[in-house]
């Protein structure tokens, strides 16, 4: 028992719905670890994203971050807890 910080490490996301989805995302898409929902083709109409993990079905609602971890899983994020959680990097 104790206080933990969490390491600093650099992780690629996007928010669904409102960014288009990166390389990493739409390969999950073709793998079938990842489904969405909304009109077909139109990155700005998604409603939500099933995301297929080792611990079960994760969603990723509509303006919801979804996080390429470093190894490379993924996992949804409400953009509340992202903001308190992670910074952008720049250079």
């Amino acid at each position: 028992m104790g206080l933990f910080r969490k390491k600093p490490i650099v992780i690629e996301a996007f928010r669904l719905g409102v960014d288009p989805m990166p390389d990493w995302f739409c390969d999950a898409r073709t793998r079938n670890q990842v489904t969405t929902h909304g009109r077909e083709n139109d990155w700005r109409s998604l409603d939500h994203a099933l995301i297929y993990t080792m611990e079960g079905v994760m969603r990723a609602d509509r303006e919801d971050y979804v996080i390429k971890g470093v190894k490379g899983e993924l996992y949804p994020c409400k953009p509340d807890i992202f903001a308190a959680t992670y910074e952008a990097v720049t250079g």
